[in-house]
């Protein structure tokens, strides 16, 4: 389980997949302490939960590997991850760690396309589009994550909606870089789902 509060940002430095092409290994260049990563933990990048299969140190700098199977490639934005792609990286819960976002599984639902980018004088505003699917359990003023970022949706009209970001989220996370025509990992809210899921049942 997961925030989506970004604690730091990774990079791809390897990048092998198998020959029938149904599984990737990444291996995840961070700012984590080495000694503090298990194999088995979970780590969200971009979104995404992965499990650790090993871990490192290289010239100084801390690594991780994961692997990416079939149905994350198929469902994810990890089918465009290569070499020196940069991820947004999250550590699993710990029991009394403080819960700044909102509750996140880490289980990507789709993938949203940034239809536009507006910068403001203090902050970026940015439209995006979904499936209809995934558009019914999005609402104003809702949480939601992309690319395993925590945010509250502005705005919603049909399957498009609006974030407003700050700086500090532009600067500590991959969202500065986003620009119109870029796909982005989308886990809609937990609770939007159980009250849809509810209202169905009724």
């Amino acid at each position: 389980m997961f925030t989506g509060i970004v604690t730091d940002i990774g990079e791809i430095v390897s990048f092998t997949p198998t020959a029938q092409g149904q599984l990737h290994r990444l291996r995840i260049a961070c700012r984590y302490d080495q000694s503090t990563i298990a194999d088995g933990a979970s780590i969200a990048c971009n979104g995404v939960c992965l499990t650790v299969v090993g871990s490192g140190i290289t010239d100084g700098r801390t690594w991780f590997d994961v692997d990416t199977a079939a149905e994350t490639l198929a469902l994810t934005t990890a089918k465009h991850w290569k070499v020196g792609t940069r991820l947004n990286l999250e550590r699993a819960l710990k029991i009394g760690d403080e819960l700044g976002g909102h509750i996140v599984a880490g289980h990507a639902d789709g993938i949203a396309t940034i239809v536009s980018r507006e910068d403001l004088p203090d902050m970026a505003r940015f439209v995006l589009s979904t499936t209809r699917e995934l558009a019914r359990f999005i609402a104003t003023k809702g949480s939601i994550t992309l690319d395993g970022v925590s945010l509250t949706i502005n705005t919603v009209a049909d399957v498009t909606f609006s974030v407003l970001i700050i700086p500090h989220t532009l600067d500590v996370t991959t969202i500065g870089g986003w620009k119109a025509g870029d796909e982005v990992n989308i886990e809609v809210d937990l609770m939007a789902r159980y009250a849809a899921r509810l209202t169905e049942m009724t």
